[in-house]
């Protein structure tokens, strides 16, 4: 695998990012921003009196993530194994975000769709890296 830019993440030839590190770093760093922008909108309709702070989804958090998701699918050759991949990963982190928010339901919501999208964006992100590779070496 050549890489393809000195950027970061750094992609091979081909535009898959090269590294678990990359994925969960690009991906963890997009969920803060995401995170950080749910709540400057947040707290900018709580502060016109369109409703009371810490009641917007954090679940919108996951918007970056889940783009850097998809142009990591896309860059991969078309098949079974990215396909297959990604529903897996998919369900895999879904629940385990449902799971952590439904922990956190007493909180607000702002803060427990947080908590859920963290754990769908590292969720999605080990299943995803390891399971597409696996799936390609297998198919082949």
């Amino acid at each position: 695998m050549t890489e393809q830019q000195s950027g970061f993440p750094r992609r091979d030839a081909e535009g898959r990012v090269v590294t678990l590190g990359d994925l969960l770093g690009v991906s963890l760093a997009g969920l803060v921003v995401g995170l950080f922008a749910v709540l400057l909108f947040d707290w900018a309709f709580a502060s016109f009196g369109a409703g009371e702070f810490g009641r917007a989804n954090g679940w919108l958090a996951v918007i970056l993530p889940a783009w850097l998701y998809w142009e990591d699918f896309r860059a991969w050759e078309f098949g079974a194994a990215r396909v297959v991949a990604a529903l897996v990963a998919g369900a895999v982190s879904v629940v385990a975000g449902l799971v952590v928010a439904g922990l956190a339901a007493g909180l607000p919501s702002l803060l427990s769709g947080g908590l859920g999208a963290a754990a769908f964006t590292l969720g999605y992100a080990v299943v995803w890296f390891h399971g597409v590779r696996w799936l390609a070496r297998r198919t082949g």
